[in-house]
This record gives structure tokens, sequence and C-alpha cells, in this order.
């Protein structure tokens, strides 16, 4: 698994990469870049260049985050389960 030094990814990533990346952040709901989107191609870690999804894989269940309903790969994504502010959220993270 590669390990990035901090410095390195505050000058490279944008400030909200590196907050939602390094720091468990969130993206504002509609807000994010590839909400909206339907161009056909592949979705990869901003962090390592690790392929994590396909286009073809994307819905849009309404929440305001573009979902995916498998991974490229089998290992290429983790799952965290938060269970705070009384529900369940999954947050999905790369493997790397």
């Amino acid at each position: 698994m590669p390990q990035f030094n901090k410095d390195e990814l505050k000058s490279r990533l944008t400030e909200e990469q590196f907050r939602v990346t390094q720091e468990k952040g969130t993206e504002a709901p509609f807000s994010g870049e590839y909400n909206e989107t339907s161009e056909e191609g592949t979705y990869h870690c901003v962090v390592c260049g690790e392929e994590l999804f396909k286009s073809e894989t994307k819905y849009n269940p309404g929440c305001g985050w573009p979902s995916f309903w498998a991974p490229s790969k089998d290992k290429a994504v983790g799952e965290i389960s938060d269970v705070c502010q009384c529900m369940v959220r999954t947050e999905v993270v790369c493997n790397n």
C-alpha cells in the first residue's frame, strides 16, 4: 500500500480534495464535479491513481452524490460504517 507525505499531498491536491481524502470531509451535496456527469470512462483515486469505478456502474440515487453499484476491481474500494447522528452511513474509500 503506497504511503503519501502530507506536504506532498497538500501541494498537489486542492484544499477540498485533501479535506475529503485525508481528513474524512464530505463534499456538499449536489456540488461535486462528477455529480451530474454522464460521460463514459473510469473514475480513479485522486491520491494514488487506482481505478475505482467504471461509468457504466454509476447511477443517481437522488442524494446529491454520485453512486456506483460495483467497483472496477474486487478489492479496489473499502467500506467504513458510520453510525453517528442516529443513522447508518457508509463511506467508500480507496483501499490504497
